[in-house]
């Protein structure tokens, strides 16, 4: 299993939409520990899942956090 490296505020896209009107795949991490919640950014509804489960359904990372807040 692959371990991912996820920081707080990270927009990643999942393998799956979620099942709401809008139907996305991207999310925002809002909290992160040995469960991981992450905000829909179509409807934004929060989703809490645990870590392993969240590396199965994990895609990629869209949009570092790392690079929005540091960005001169």
């Amino acid at each position: 299993m692959t371990v991912v490296k996820i920081d707080l505020y990270d927009v990643v896209e999942m393998k799956k939409a979620h099942p709401c009107v809008h139907r996305s795949k991207i999310f925002q991490v809002v909290r992160v520990g040995a469960d991981i919640k992450i905000q829909c950014q179509g409807c934004g509804n929060v989703i809490m899942m645990e870590r392993i489960k969240f590396n199965r359904r994990y895609k990629k990372t869209i949009n570092p956090a790392s690079e929005r807040l540091f960005k001169k």
